[in-house]
């Protein structure tokens, strides 16, 4: 039953025959170019009728090599793979060769699964007098969406049902946000991701103390994201107070992050999911945040740097370095004190 109802409400792919895809992605085809793929599966679980990949690339260390034998026994009609792989593959099988399966394996579950195209303005949609459509008939904007005046939409944009797009805000060719984000005083780039419910440019936590009260300092920052940006289901991002906020091209940030006013965030960065980077914060090019790290107000975070999951920063960290813990410090500095702690606890153990 569970398999049936996964059949009919599950998502469903084009079918395209392994050549066009050959053609299409520039990949070296071994056996039958009309063999038909509908769906993309992993290794071990494929079906005929779909396609598979494996792989000995190791990007990272995220990264696990699945023994031979998966290869070898599997029911995929099409597989991708390294040249060095084609003498285990299953006979009868048509494989389509590259240099690196797990990159290209991401274009084809792209194309496979690619989003039927949406365009026009919903009739239950609001949008107001004085916004500006590079090309109106290449966008989409669902039931119930707002975008008020002022507002820029360039090529391809796409809205979807009760998404809010206040007043000068700027979305990029091909930036697509989804239903329930509340996007204001924003510049947003091309070919960027709004996930659901995600919050950018409201004002930011900035108050000062006067008289014994807390007094609210006014906002007129933006929020500048670069192009190919993804922001996360439920991140907030706060417009900055003087200064704008600025994400940086090709940068990834996860669900439920909080991005304080005034923040700089390089280009090709990786937040995960919790981190909260308080106010002033400049990070580098290409750093990768863990899951729950907490970065303190004014910092320097350097290029590569990577942080771990549920680090506390306090310090700037430079260039290149691997911090983690809490308060974090240099790896080798956590793992010496977290040895010297184990070595207490045996000692008090054995007393």
């Amino acid at each position: 039953m569970k398999n049936f109802l996964c059949k009919i409400f599950g998502p469903r792919g084009i079918k395209i025959t392994a050549g066009e895809l050959a053609k299409k992605f520039g990949l070296e085809l071994h056996g039958d170019a009309n063999v038909v793929v509908g769906g993309v599966a992993p290794i071990a679980d494929a079906k005929p009728g779909q396609l598979a990949f494996y792989s000995t690339e190791r990007n990272s260390n995220a990264f696990k090599i699945l023994p031979i034998e998966v290869l070898q026994n599997t029911r995929a009609s099409v597989i991708l793979l390294q040249k060095e792989q084609i003498k285990d593959a299953p006979k009868g099988a048509t494989l389509l060769i590259t240099e690196s399966p797990r990159g290209n394996i991401v274009k084809i579950l792209g194309e496979i699964y690619r989003e039927k195209p949406r365009f026009g303005v919903s009739y239950f949609a609001t949008v107001e007098k004085g916004v500006f459509f590079r090309k109106k008939r290449t966008c989409y904007i669902g039931q119930y969406a707002t975008v008020e005046r002022g507002s820029v939409l360039e090529e391809g944009v796409k809205i979807y049902p009760g998404a809010f797009i206040g007043r000068n805000v700027v979305l990029g060719a091909n930036t697509v946000v989804y239903s329930g984000a509340h996007i204001e005083n924003a510049t947003i780039g091309a070919d960027c991701v709004i996930n659901a419910n995600a919050v950018i440019g409201k004002d930011g936590f900035g108050y000062t103390r006067q008289d014994g009260h807390n007094v609210f300092i006014p906002h007129t920052g933006r929020v500048v994201l670069g192009n190919r940006v993804s922001v996360g289901s439920n991140t907030c991002i706060d417009r900055g107070a003087m200064t704008d906020t600025v994400v940086g091209d090709g940068t990834k940030i996860d669900n439920l992050c909080q991005i304080a006013h005034g923040v700089v965030i390089g280009k090709e960065c990786f937040l995960a999911s919790g981190v909260g980077i308080a106010g002033g914060t400049v990070v580098g090019d290409r750093a990768l945040l863990g899951g729950h790290v907490g970065v303190s107000n004014g910092l320097h975070i350097g290029d590569d740097a990577e942080i771990g999951a549920n680090s506390g920063v306090f310090r700037n960290i430079p260039a290149g370095e691997k911090w983690l813990g809490n308060p974090a410090g240099p790896g080798i500095e956590f793992f010496r004190h977290y040895a010297w702690v184990k070595s207490q606890m045996a000692k008090d153990k054995k007393n």
